[in-house]
């Protein structure tokens, strides 16, 4: 094999185990983000009978989250247009009407930025730069939460009864049942180290991932979300013991772990106490489809992709093998027609005895 065709071969034999390592390594994330995930799983029906019925009396629990209500409103269309459509504005009512002694807060993009430019000059440059306008509405909730405390929700979900049950928890997030987490409904005491450590997060996932949905949910999203809440609970002392854990104990105190609001809207599944569902989809892009049919088919989506990287080399390895037995012919054909040209070895010997013959 010529030496050119040997570098060739070793290059993209590296190339291709790379590519290997880096899916496998993404895989292994994935896993971690779409399965069982750390802290401690709560109905909201638990949480609710806890605090009006159970052990949890407002007397001997601490009230970690402060009674704020906060909510993100960026008008991709109209920016000088801070109005909520009709139907959002009806769905946010129904939190304020029903949490009287609540603090609530409407975000706007101005605002939202002004957050940013004040308190976070830091992380700046990096919202300014978001590619999706979606992207800036995640990443103002972090922050949000971080420096207010409160409880953060999208402009579709609405409110059933009080919430005041859901802050004795230090820090929650909701967990749809199957797949990532959602950060369409968060709560947390302020200052809280999670966020601190999850949003310094957001410069290191700051990637384009080309397709939107991708970037949007790895970046900043549900699957950042998630791949942050598990590498934070790998930081607590309790990680060992934290994973899937459904267990209420203590009066608060549970070792730093953090609390999953179970939100399954599957028939069957744990009723919704406190939130509702209403219209969304307003960030939805041309690969959504594609990607939420991935998330339901994740399974068949993996045996694709390793049929198709296995089909892969087994074609990189027959055109390799191609190329050496083709290269190989041609090394003999050179060989053959050298010798019949007269500047073989096996000829100018020949030649060479015969002159040394007449010589003599």
């Amino acid at each position: 094999m010529r030496p050119s065709i040997r570098i060739s071969a070793i290059l993209w034999g590296t190339i291709l185990l790379v590519a290997l390592w880096c899916f496998a390594t993404r895989l292994w994330t994935f896993r971690r983000i779409f399965f069982t995930h750390s802290g401690i799983a709560v109905t909201q029906r638990e949480a609710y009978d806890l605090y009006h019925n159970g052990s949890w009396s407002q007397t001997n629990r601490t009230q970690y989250i402060p009674k704020i209500i906060h909510q993100v409103f960026h008008n991709w269309d109209d920016p000088n247009n801070e109005t909520l459509p009709a139907d959002w504005d009806d769905v946010r009512k129904t939190c304020i009407d029903l949490n009287p002694g609540f603090e609530y807060r409407l975000w706007t993009a101005k605002t939202s930025r002004a957050l940013i430019a004040q308190q976070y000059p830091f992380f700046l440059k990096t919202y300014d730069a978001y590619p999706h306008a979606i992207q800036r509405v995640d990443a103002a909730r972090y922050f949000i939460l971080l420096h207010y405390g409160g409880i953060y929700l999208d402009l579709d979900n609405g409110c059933k009864t009080d919430l005041s049950p859901l802050l004795y928890f230090p820090t929650w997030t909701c967990d749809p049942g199957r797949g990532a987490l959602s950060n369409n409904i968060l709560a947390s005491a302020p200052n809280h180290p999670f966020w601190m450590y999850l949003t310094q997060k957001l410069l290191e996932y700051d990637v384009d991932w080309v397709f939107p949905y991708v970037t949007i949910s790895w970046a900043s999203g549900q699957w950042f979300e998630s791949a942050v809440w598990e590498a934070y609970h790998d930081l607590l002392p309790s990680a060992s013991s934290s994973k899937g854990k459904t267990t209420l104990e203590g009066n608060g105190d549970d070792g730093g772990q953090l609390y999953r609001i179970l939100m399954d809207d599957r028939e069957g599944a744990d009723e919704w106490v406190f939130f509702t569902q209403e219209r969304g989809g307003s960030w939805i892009n041309w690969d959504n489809r594609m990607f939420l049919w991935i998330g339901d088919h994740l399974g068949v989506f993996i045996l694709m992709v390793g049929a198709t990287v296995g089909i892969a080399a087994w074609v990189g390895l027959r055109i390799s093998r191609r190329m050496k037995l083709r290269d190989g012919m041609m090394a003999k054909e050179r060989r053959t027609s050298l010798s019949r040209s007269g500047f073989g070895f096996g000829y100018g010997y020949e030649r060479l005895d015969s002159r040394r013959g007449s010589d003599t």
